[in-house]
C-alpha cells in the first residue's frame, strides 16, 4: 500500500489539498500521514507561547484528520517543527525514507506563502530524495483565539 507524507498548516481545510489526496486514493489504496508544522505568528503587538502554538497546531491537525477520515481517507498525523523542511526531515529520520512513496506539500500561493520563500518543496525533495507534489491552495482562516 502506498503511503504519503503530507505537510500543511494554513491550507489543511482547502479543497485543493482534499482533491490531491482523493486523486492519489483514486489510483489505488494508500495512506496519508499529516505533519502540521507549528505556526508562530509574529508581528507588532502579537504574542505567542510555545504551549498555545502547539495546542493550536494539534487542534488543526485533529480537525483535518477527522474531516479526511470522514471522506474515506486513511489518515494519521502529528505536529512538527515550525520549519516545514525540518518537520519532514524529523518524520523521515524516525520512519525511514522508504516508509513513504512521496511527499505532498500544501502551500499558500506565491507572494503569500512563507514556505515558498524558503523554497520548501524543492528543499524537501533534495533532502529526502522522494517525489514531492506541490499543491497550491487557497488559505482557510484559522479561528481567532
Amino acid at each position: 500500500m502506498r503511503r504519503y507524507l503530507v505537510v500543511a498548516h494554513q491550507t489543511l481545510d482547502s479543497a485543493e489539498l482534499l482533491h490531491a489526496l482523493r486523486a492519489h486514493l483514486d489510483e489505488g489504496a494508500c495512506r496519508f500521514h499529516l505533519v502540521v508544522p507549528e505556526l508562530h505568528r509574529g508581528g507588532s503587538g502579537l504574542t505567542w507561547t510555545e504551549g498555545k502554538v502547539r495546542a493550536e497546531a494539534n487542534r488543526r491537525l485533529e480537525e483535518a484528520r477527522l474531516r479526511f477520515v470522514a471522506e474515506g481517507l486513511a489518515v494519521t498525523g502529528e505536529v512538527g517543527d515550525a520549519n516545514p523542511v525540518d518537520a519532514v526531515a524529523a518524520v523521515l529520520r524516525r520512519d525511514g525514507q522508504d516508509g513513504y512513496d512521496g511527499v505532498i506539500v500544501s502551500t499558500l500561493p506565491l507572494g503569500v506563502s512563507k514556505w515558498l520563500k524558503l523554497d520548501a518543496p524543492t528543499r524537501i525533495q533534495r533532502a529526502s530524495g522522494l517525489p514531492v507534489e506541490h499543491v497550491v491552495a487557497s488559505p482557510t482562516p484559522a479561528p481567532a483565539t
